[in-house]
């Protein structure tokens, strides 16, 4: 079974939803035959590299909600995040461009050591004070604690088309689904979970998408020549 997760390493609660989603999968009874596939999602699409602020600057502006309501609404976040285990600074974050970010996640994709990376970058961003914004230094240090080569990280940060086709692919794919925020959970095409939902509800979801998987339909007459275990079957004169 396959589940993939549409995120955006800005997106507070797909760093909480992520940790939702794996305290259902460690319980799943099946979780060895579920394939976890990260999509890309922007939450500021075309947003310039140099356009940093502070996150609760950008709440207001965005939102049109006051300082008080912004602040409110971080802490509320942090206790979210500490309820599942994670680290959160609810003042002194800020917010800019993932752009460069998803495509460094393609390209660990290819390496195998997306999933890490993914959760260095969340951990970056939501607990610790230096930026991951229009920082590559910053970024090829993440990347390398990945285990990437720095060297190939920073040739796939200085080329911006590297990677970005696979980025937008995800996004259109992502907008034909229906998704308009995230965290977007879709299970083998089937069934399809927005929001951080309690693991409960992600647990749910996966009893009932595996219980439902169609059988595979064998068509076969009997008679065909085929390999199997124990050899092949040679036709006999």
């Amino acid at each position: 079974m396959r589940v993939e997760i549409w995120s955006d390493i800005a997106c507070p609660w797909c760093y909480v939803g992520k940790a939702r989603f794996e305290k259902a999968l460690r319980d799943f009874p099946h979780r060895d035959e579920v394939e976890v596939v990260h999509r890309s999602f922007e939450l500021d699409p075309g947003r310039a590299k140099d356009d940093i602020q502070p996150v609760i600057t950008m709440l207001t502006r965005k939102y049109g909600m006051s300082a008080a309501q912004a602040e409110a609404g971080e802490d509320n976040l942090g206790a979210q995040a500490a309820a599942e285990g994670l680290d959160y600074r609810t003042r002194g974050r800020d917010h800019g461009s993932t752009f460069d970010m998803h495509r460094l996640l393609h390209f660990a994709k290819e390496q195998g050591h997306q999933e890490r990376l993914l959760d260095l970058l969340y951990r970056a961003n939501f607990a610790e004070e230096r930026s991951v914004f229009n920082d590559d230094e910053r970024l090829v240090e993440l990347a390398v604690a990945a285990g990437l080569e720095a060297d190939a990280v920073r040739a796939v940060l200085a080329d911006p088309g590297a990677y970005a086709d696979d980025v937008r692919a995800d996004e259109r794919e992502a907008a034909q689904l229906g998704a308009s925020g995230v965290p977007f959970f879709v299970l083998d095409r089937k069934y399809g979970v927005s929001g951080a939902q309690p693991a409960e509800v992600f647990a749910q979801a996966l009893t009932q998408a595996y219980g439902e998987r169609s059988p595979l339909k064998i068509v076969d007459s009997g008679d065909a020549d085929a390999c199997g275990p124990d050899g092949c079957a040679v036709p006999q004169r």
